[in-house]
């Protein structure tokens, strides 16, 4: 295992300055037979803390997944959405967990983890809920959640800590501190983490001792923070957010570029897998359909994470099975918020058209 995960960190290191996908390591993603591998279910009840009456809570649908491993198995933190009959973005969201053995079959937790509830954070995550988690582990084994806070008017990025992945504390908005609450009410999504690798286990890294997250939804931009809580977003000279990945004309992420997976360096680079919609306009790919989300792959320099030192020019991954072009976003997502080293494998787990959740290996 140790030689199957050194080849492919090599690869990738050797790999950091090509310009094209089929060079890096991750280019052979296959989608298995066992897919979708969560789908909703409606027989899972849950008393919401909110309105205190039970509630089907991932009867609509289920998507959007972190993955990490722990006691030698896949865990999943996946959205979960109640009303099938509310309109898109007006559901409320609740984080679920599921755990599986070999990466593609999971036993479901009967209730969500995270969740709107009766705390001071209600006015950040209620009525749209706590949306698309991303995971990663300290070298103490503390979990640290990236999240959305969707009050149905702004989205906002935010953390919550576990020792065990059942139990979180909510830590709020993850820029109220920063230059005096500037950024507090300003839109902010998908936050991913930068962690290294420990053997197969990816642990969170400190660059110049601090630590470092990439974020964004229409652009990519960088945070750091002391206490991994409180996140300070870099900027400009104009005191504005600073942008570090855009949208590219003609190509698979010409209308956004959405942050992944934790971003894991691997020798002197910083692999990020990020997420590319096709616009809708005369800007889009032409070999894609409009609004198609896929998803794509940005490394940075491991001593200086706000440089680019390659890009795909083409996606990895993008939507090919028939769950993934219907559902709630019937223009095609294959929307990735999770990866794992597990059994000499990398497994990549993504949303599908916010209804399922799906998974591509690579060996």
């Amino acid at each position: 295992m140790k030689k199957t995960l050194y080849l492919l960190l090599l690869i990738l290191t050797l790999g950091c300055t090509a310009h094209h996908i089929s060079e890096w390591g991750f280019q052979n993603f296959n989608k298995p037979d066992e897919n979708p591998v969560l789908e909703a279910d409606s027989t899972l009840t849950f008393t919401c803390p909110v309105i205190n009456e039970s509630v089907k809570w991932q009867k609509a649908d289920v998507f959007n997944p972190a993955a990490i491993i722990k006691d030698n198995r896949i865990y999943l933190l996946y959205r979960c959405e109640d009303n099938p009959d509310a309109y898109l973005g007006g559901r409320t969201s609740r984080i679920g967990l599921a755990y599986s053995e070999d990466g593609f079959h999971f036993t479901k937790y009967p209730t969500p983890v995270l969740y709107p509830d009766s705390s001071e954070f209600i006015r950040y995550d209620y009525p749209g809920g706590c949306e698309d988690p991303r995971v990663v582990e300290t070298e103490d084994s503390l979990y640290v959640m990236t999240y959305t806070a969707w009050d149905r008017e702004t989205a906002r990025l935010s953390i919550a800590f576990s020792k065990d992945l059942m139990h979180w504390e909510k830590k709020g908005p993850a820029f109220a501190r920063a230059y005096d609450g500037k950024f507090l009410n300003h839109w902010s999504k998908s936050g991913s983490i930068i962690t290294k690798m420990e053997g197969a286990r990816p642990v969170v890294a400190k660059i110049n001792e601090k630590y470092w997250m990439y974020w964004g939804e229409n652009f990519i931009n960088l945070a750091w923070s002391e206490n991994l809580s409180d996140w300070y977003p870099l900027l400009d000279k104009k005191g504005e957010l600073k942008a570090f990945v855009e949208p590219r004309r003609k190509k698979f992420d010409s209308h956004l570029t959405e942050c992944g997976p934790p971003a894991i360096m691997m020798g002197d680079g910083i692999v990020l897998f990020y997420n590319g919609r096709n616009a809708e306009t005369e800007d889009a790919d032409p070999d894609l359909p409009k609004g198609t989300y896929s998803v794509g792959m940005v490394v940075f320099d491991a001593n200086n994470p706000e440089k680019v030192i390659s890009r795909s020019d083409t996606y990895l991954l993008k939507p090919t099975l028939p769950h993934e072009i219907s559902g709630q976003y019937e223009s095609g997502t294959t929307f990735a918020e999770g990866l794992v080293f597990f059994e000499s494998k990398w497994f990549l787990y993504y949303g599908t058209a916010d209804s399922y959740v799906g998974v591509a290996v690579s060996e």
